[in-house]
């Protein structure tokens, strides 16, 4: 299982439509459990971003998952790979 950390801004059509945003995550984790992905975290924020999404899952179901909200054009994102402190022991031991 991989970790993906989303770092989501909101659209023009997003943000217009802000007070639907919860009810748009509780779709997005309903879809990501048919798929095998599960929601660890979510966060609205306030700064640079408007969201924080940490998800679990396959790499191809994940990767499909948040392409697909993407698709839907409220939120514009920023993907990055997460490793857990023994993933990350696992790489390093592997270096040559």
């Amino acid at each position: 299982m991989a970790t993906f950390i989303s770092l989501v801004n909101f659209t023009d059509q997003g943000i217009r439509a802000v007070k639907d945003s919860p009810d748009r995550f509780q779709a997005f984790k309903a879809l990501g459990e048919k798929v095998g992905v599960t929601v660890k975290a979510v966060y609205w924020t306030v700064g640079s971003y408007d969201l924080v999404l940490i998800v679990e899952g396959d790499e191809e179901a994940a990767t499909s998952l948040l392409l697909k909200v993407g698709s839907l054009g409220n939120t514009r994102t920023q993907t990055l790979r997460g490793f857990s402190e023994q993933e990350m022991r696992k790489i390093i031991g592997n270096m040559p």
